[in-house]
Formats: structure tokens, sequence, C-alpha cells
């Protein structure tokens, strides 16, 4: 199969005329001169930020890059796989950490990274999903992401109120906001993938009352009709019904970007990825959005959901092992990191250890979630920790949050399409 390389000059342009002798002895002194490493990377990761740090690699290491850029979503985890199946991988690929990640096999296709004295940085929320059998294969690209409640402050400030620890809390908040004349709760279901968020990100809330929720649900005997906690996270969607804007039907995501930036609305419930985007496009939001935790029931135990970040995988097979991995112990670097951050942002929290953000990120990240962080109240997206989904999440989440279904009947249908999964899989459902 023919690829579509796109080809990165990043080396320094060289100037027609007398080189200094101290200039050349600086070329020799990089340790990577000659090697050009192949990469396998996705649009959304191959930005400012990512380029920043191959640009700088160039300069201190002497490496050279070869991008290629893959679809993504669907099409990107077909052409991974076949890649792996034919030994046709790049010298490093960018993808999924979690289930999708040990669907692939690892220890046959990538590198073991264990002993790599930069993969001791890392968190071991993260570790957890690029590990398989007690090792580790990936380092991670970016900083996590959330599934929480971005929030206009000066509502807040207006009204004040607190932010809130429990659900009910919450509610209050809302039906305040409501009686003011303000919009709620912002729902962007012209978009349908943005209804999940509600329900994904309330996992933290789900292993707060059942730890071993997620490996009974993949072994089949936990259900979230049947499990008191999981029916709860689509037992929001219909507390919810009539706080949305009048326009939630349609509105997308785009809409929602523009609609918080500027206070419009007063919650979203959606990744915590939407707060650099708003920033970039409103620079004046950076100090008025913030981000609490979807809240349980319990006040004494309220975290985040989070999501880990793609990772970067070494080929196995590949014959520049050594330039690899040096690049990975240059990207986890402090210096490597800023750049990164600076150029691009952050849509939360480090996982690497020990590293803080910088001020120009937004004190909704580098203050309200990292808060979570500190106090160690954080878990994974279910994604991480089971290898089950069901195709048509969004579209049941989508029918609860329009209330044209009842918790029970939404539950049920996911459970029915989850099991199509884990049949597909093998994972032994009845």
């Amino acid at each position: 199969m023919k690829k579509k390389v796109l080809a990165v000059a990043l080396a320094a342009a060289m100037t027609v005329g007398t080189v200094p002798a101290a200039a050349f002895a600086e070329e020799a002194e990089k340790p990577y001169e000659g090697v050009t490493l192949s990469m396998w990377i996705g649009t959304s990761v191959y930005h400012d930020g990512t380029k920043a740090i191959l640009e700088k690699a160039t300069e201190e290491l002497g490496m050279e890059f070869e991008v290629e850029i893959n679809p993504e979503g669907t099409e990107g985890d077909n052409i991974i796989k076949t890649r792996c199946a034919s030994g046709d991988l790049s010298d490093l690929s960018v993808y999924n950490s979690g289930s999708l990640f040990t669907a692939l096999n690892p220890k046959e296709h990538f590198l073991d990274i264990t002993d790599e004295e930069f993969t001791k940085k890392f968190d071991d929320a993260y570790i957890s999903t690029v590990s398989q059998d007690g090792r580790v294969y990936g380092t991670p690209v970016t900083t996590t992401s959330a599934g929480a409640v971005v929030y206009w402050k000066p509502d807040y400030e207006e009204l004040g109120l607190e932010v809130p620890k429990t659900w009910d809390e919450f509610l209050a908040n809302c039906q305040a906001l409501k009686d003011a004349g303000k919009y709620p709760v912002y729902l962007s279901a012209g978009d349908t993938w943005t209804t999940q968020v509600l329900f994904l990100g309330d996992n933290y809330n789900v292993l707060a009352q059942n730890p071993t929720f997620a490996e009974d649900f993949t072994a089949g005997t936990a259900k979230f009709a049947t499990d008191e906690a999981a029916l709860a996270s689509w037992e929001k969607y219909a507390d919810l019904v009539d706080m949305y804007q009048p326009d939630y039907t349609a509105a997308t995501y785009e809409d929602g970007l523009e609609a918080m930036a500027t206070g419009q609305a007063t919650h979203w419930i959606i990744l915590t990825s939407v707060i650099p985007l708003m920033i970039s496009a409103h620079p004046e939001a950076k100090e008025n959005i913030g981000v609490f935790a979807i809240p349980g029931d319990d006040p004494e135990d309220v975290g985040l959901t989070v999501w880990e970040p793609n990772s970067w995988y070494v080929n196995k097979d590949s014959e520049n092992t050594e330039a690899a991995l040096a690049f990975l112990d240059f990207w986890c670097q402090q210096e490597s990191q800023d750049l990164y951050v600076n150029n691009y942002g952050a849509n939360g929290p480090s996982c690497i250890k020990g590293y803080t953000l910088p001020d120009s990120v937004a004190p909704a990240i580098r203050e309200d979630m990292q808060a979570y962080f500190d106090e160690g109240k954080t878990a994974p997206a279910l994604e991480f920790l089971t290898p089950i989904k069901g195709a048509t999440c969004e579209q049941i989440t989508t029918s609860a949050a329009f209330g044209q279904v009842d918790a029970e009947t939404a539950a049920q249908m996911y459970d029915d399409d989850c099991k199509k999964s884990a049949v597909q899989q093998g994972l032994g459902w009845e």
C-alpha cells in the first residue's frame, strides 16, 4: 500500500558561505544526526505544540522526522490493526491508551519501555492504561482531560452560588439560575456525541460506590440497569430535561464553545478539552471559566472522571529504537512539556509526576482540575477499564437527555447494545 507521507523538514536551514569550525563541532555533537524517525500521527495531535517539540529535538538531538497523518477514528483503528498484522508500523505511532491499545496485543508489536528512566515519571493512573501483564508500552502525548461541568463563574458570583458537592446541590443551583432568568445547562445535541459526557463522566461516582463495577461489567455480572450506582448515571438525564437553552436539539459543539465562552449559559457538561478552544477564541474567558466534577451523592467523596491521553508507541522491530527512546525521553522533559503547553495549551493536568503547568494555562485547569489530582480524587473513564462500549451510546444518551426514554429503559437499551459488543469479543455474556 502506498503511503501518503508528509515529509517534515525540521533541521535548521544552512546559510551559504563560510561556517565557523565551532559550528561544525556543535553539529557533530548531535547524537542522532542523520537518523530519520517515521511517525504515524493523527491530525488532532499534529499541531503547534507537537511541531515545536519536533523542531527542538532536531535542533538538539539531530534527528529528523517523516510524518504520516492518520485519519483517526474507526478508519485509523482499522489501519493500525492492519499495520500490526503486516509488520508495517512506523518507528513511532500515536494511538489510544486503554482498551483499544490492549486489543492490539502490544507485546507482539510495541517496545517494552518499563525499565526506561523516563517511564518512572508517569503517574499510576496513566500507567494502568498503557500496560499489559505488568509491562509498560506507552508514553503520554498530551495532558489528561476530564468529563466534567464547565461553568461560567460570573453567574455563580452574581447569585452567591457555591460549587456543588452533591447532585442535589447541583440541581438546586440549576433551579436558582433558572429562576434568575438564566440558562442553567447548555446541551449541544446537534452533535449527539456530546450528550454522552454526563453518562461517561459519572464513572467516578459509579466506582466510588462499586469499585469492581468495571471488572464485573466486563465479565457480564454487573449491568447498568441493575446496579444502583450505574443506574444513577442515567437518572441524572431526567433531572435536567427542563434546564436547557431553547435551541438544545439543534445546537452544535461549535455553538457550545461560543455560548459558554461568552456567558450565554452557566453549565456545560462536556470534556475539558473545550477550555483552550474557548479561550483561544475569547481570551477574556480565561478568568471566567471554571470546572468542577460531576457530583454524586457523597459530599466527602467528589472526584473527576479522567480521559487519559493518547500515547506514543515504539515499533518493536524498528531499526531506530535507540533514537526513538531518546526522543521519548526528550518529550517528557520539563522544557519540552512547557514548549508543548505554551504553543498549544492543556486540556487538563499532566500525567507526568512533578510537572507543574505554566501560568499561561487557564485557572480552570491549573487550579480547579489540579486540585482533584492532588487529592487523589480521580478515576479513569470506563472505556479505559473495559473493552466494551455500546455502538449506539450517543443515540441512547440523546434520547435520555430529551426525556424520550426513562432511566430504566435507557440503561436496559445500553446493556443490550453492550451485549452485542461482548458477544463479538467472545467475553461469554449470556
